[in-house]
């Protein structure tokens, strides 16, 4: 249970720090703009935090480089010849109007078809679109769930793919349940795949410990490649709010 969230500033760096009822300190930089937060338990000093923080600097400082080069995308206008991305692959967009329900429909190598109503807006639009990739997904993890779970030795009691602002996946061990971000979507299919064994080896093991890397390491020796792959792809428009 969170019980204190505040801000502390080091070396000109602003961090989160928040309290929780944990044994280990955990330091994560965000996207899109390098957040960085750091999760403590409520025994450690002030002092403590302040110096490990300190003692990671050079690292948090080249994660929020990272982050700084990464491409971007600009906000999009759902417009003919829109770059858009699917599975890793970047389309083109043709927007298409006709009377029939709206779809979508890859064409080719590099043609994305989205089917619209006369006088779509530009929001109805997008929602077309990411009503399309929640459905490629649904389609996509169910198999990768069946490959997995037996080879780890679990089993899901519930699985969702929603938006997420700060992670690719999620996981609720004590309720076996598991949510996947909804821009996995664009991302290459060996990064869906690594985060869907990610969050069920948090089944067995909850924290990013030496047990959880040596899982990932038996089960997917190139989970950093994918993990490195998903921080490089370019991020999208929005503007997080954390």
């Amino acid at each position: 249970m969170i019980t204190d969230a505040r801000h502390i500033n080091v070396g000109g760096l602003k961090v989160e720090v928040v309290r929780k009822d944990i044994k280990n300190l955990h330091l994560g930089v965000y996207p899109p703009h390098g957040r960085v937060r750091i999760a403590a338990p409520l025994v450690v000093s002030d002092e403590a935090v302040r110096l490990a923080v300190i003692d990671k600097l050079g690292w948090i400082k080249r994660q929020k480089a990272k982050f700084a080069e990464q491409p971007r995308q600009s906000q999009r206008e759902m417009v003919n010849g829109e770059s858009h991305y699917f599975l890793g692959r970047r389309y083109r967009l043709r927007v298409h109007e006709h009377s029939a329900p709206p779809r979508v429909a890859i064409r080719g190598i590099a043609s994305l078809d989205l089917f619209i109503r006369p006088g779509t807006t530009i929001e109805q639009r997008e929602a077309i679109l990411l009503r399309w990739h929640r459905e490629q997904l649904k389609m996509l993890i169910p198999s990768m769930l069946e490959k997995w779970q037996p080879i780890l030795g679990v089993q899901v009691a519930d699985w969702g793919i929603k938006k997420m602002k700060t992670k690719w996946g999620s996981c609720n061990a004590a309720a076996r349940r598991v949510w996947f971000n909804l821009e996995l979507a664009k991302k290459p299919v060996q990064c869906l795949e690594y985060i869907v064994v990610h969050e069920l080896v948090h089944l067995r093991e909850r924290h990013h410990n030496e047990r959880f890397t040596e899982l990932m390491e038996k089960h997917i020796p190139l989970w950093r490649q994918y993990r490195d792959m998903l921080n490089q792809m370019p991020l999208g428009h929005e503007e997080w709010d954390y």
